[in-house]
């Protein structure tokens, strides 16, 4: 059951994956957009359909003019994507308005959430959730309108469930929003109990439990708000702890001083902050020293870092590259870093080239990048890191997904760690293996999978034959898998179809990628 789940999540992921996760995320809240116009033209739900559009119209006009004064001050590129997102939450969490005060209140709610992205910031990185933070300043001061989340209603809870399982499958937050979804429903129902229990009313657990996921907004809030990347913090350890937080105070608002709750929105607002704390880091700026070619279709790129920057082996980071007319990918991709942290302020990281004839613009514009350009890096994140103790390691690469793997196996090198290693190298054919002079200093044993002989391999690397790697084939070239704690950097496809015998393994930690 376990190993058709995890096939079936990879194969999902690699579909996913094909659209960026913000242009993904705008996708959806359209979805949701267009079947809200539809039910409120039958009466399902309570904004009309001209309240919607006006609304909506106000909040992205707002939002996008704000944004573009803003970025065009500080230097920085027009997002329209994250103007749109931000206008269709507040258009979900907001009361729909016609009236001039009402369309006044929704412009200054849309207004306060965009200028929160440049002035509540960390070094370039906003701290609070933006529709949050306007959501939750017109509503205590009462500027006009308020947040209803009126998106919470029997009608809207199957789209928003849908919907937002893709984005948090897309997102890989599926655990974490879980977690939040568990939490807050459980906390409402014993809320609820204590509350009818006190007014000597008739308790329903089922009734209580719909309740909470069908009129209230813990659905949407979850999927579409605490799930936002650039308010979670890197671990996942420490983004439960942030769910956690949040699901309480959503179940059971506490009431602050007889004015307002710390329900909701404000309850974000508060696990933005603790994540905050957990990770005070911001933007990096990355100078680029040159580029080099590792293999006919891998390019490396080494940068010196300016500012803090703070990793694990193992780790990714996010690489904005501005330029004009981007894509459906956008322009922002995540890149496993390929040295270790030791290494310092030097830092690399390794694409392949993909497809030359219809490059992404993205690619297209990381290509043109000259020694000397300056990109920024939004942080680090991920859990893709070893395990403490001397337990055995097996790590599975395919092609570029070695590159996490160099960085471990660098950092255990220069910590003089001691580690028991194996490393599977599945490549498209022998050019294609990568970092063969360092992964041979490191001593580790090597399998190698290509369809052709590798010349001149070293003393502790075997070649396996065939590029094809399946359960039943790395189950024979690691007979004690089952002692060994699996990692697995490369396609959510091969993830999928080495499933059953990772199982096996004392413990799986992947790093699905889709290319770049």
């Amino acid at each position: 059951m376990i190993t058709s789940l995890t096939a079936f999540r990879q194969r999902v992921l690699a579909v996913l994956a094909a659209i960026s996760m913000y242009r993904f995320v705008l996708f959806a809240l359209i979805g949701l957009g267009v079947i809200a116009l539809g039910l409120s033209l039958f009466g399902q739900i309570g904004p009309s359909a001209t309240e919607l559009l006006a609304t909506y119209a106000v909040l992205a006009i707002v939002i996008s003019a704000v944004d573009a004064a803003a970025q065009r001050i500080l230097r920085l590129p027009w997002r329209i994507e994250s103007s749109l997102v931000t206008a269709f939450i507040l258009l979900f969490v907001l009361q729909p308005q016609l009236t001039l005060p009402g369309l006044v209140g929704v412009a200054l709610a849309g207004a306060l959430a965009s200028l929160s992205k440049y002035l509540i910031a960390w070094r370039g990185r906003h701290i609070l959730n933006p529709a949050a933070f306007g959501a939750a300043v017109v509503s205590v001061f009462g500027l006009g309108t308020t947040a209803s989340w009126w998106v919470g209603t029997p009608a809207m809870a199957v789209p928003v469930a849908v919907l937002g399982l893709l984005v948090l499958w897309r997102t890989e937050k599926v655990r974490v929003v879980s977690l939040f979804a568990v939490i807050a429903v459980g906390v409402s129902v014993v809320r609820q109990a204590v509350q009818l229990s006190a007014a000597g009313l008739d308790f329903v657990i089922a009734d209580a439990i719909g309740m909470a996921l069908l009129q209230s907004p813990i659905l949407f809030l979850g999927a579409f708000m605490l799930s936002e990347p650039l308010t979670l913090p890197p671990r996942r350890w420490q983004q439960f702890w942030v769910a956690t937080l949040v699901g309480v105070l959503v179940g059971w608002p506490i009431p602050v001083g007889g004015l307002f709750t710390l329900g909701q929105e404000r309850a974000l607002l508060l696990g933005n902050l603790l994540a905050f704390a957990f990770a005070l880091r911001g933007s990096v700026r990355l100078v680029l020293e040159k580029r080099e070619f590792v293999t006919p279709a891998v390019q490396e790129l080494t940068f010196r870092t300016k500012g803090g920057l703070r990793f694990l082996a193992g780790q990714y980071l996010e690489l904005d590259v501005p330029h004009h007319r981007p894509d459906a990918r956008g322009t922002r991709r995540e890149f496993s870093i390929l040295s270790a942290p030791s290494d310092l302020p030097t830092l690399r990281i390794a694409y392949k080239n993909g497809d030359q004839q219809h490059p992404s613009s993205y690619k297209r514009a990381l290509a043109e990048a000259q020694p000397g350009a300056v990109l920024a890096v939004t942080g680090t994140w991920g859990d893709f890191v070893l395990p403490r103790g001397d337990a055995p390691l097996l790590m599975v690469a395919a092609g570029i997904g070695v590159t996490p793997f160099v960085s471990q196996l660098r950092e255990l090198r220069a910590t003089g760690a001691d580690r028991d290693v194996a490393l599977v190298y599945v490549a498209s054919d022998a050019a294609e293996l990568a970092f063969r002079e360092e992964l041979a200093e490191t001593g580790v044993p090597v399998v190698v999978f290509t369809r052709d002989l590798p010349q001149d391999l070293p003393a502790h690397w075997i070649w396996a034959q065939g590029v094809r790697l399946d359960a039943e084939g790395l189950e024979q070239v690691v007979p004690d898998l089952t002692a060994r704690h699996a990692f697995i950097s490369g396609p959510p496809r091969l993830i999928a179809d080495l499933a059953p015998a990772l199982q096996k393994a004392r413990s799986l930690t992947t790093d699905a990628f889709a290319g770049y």
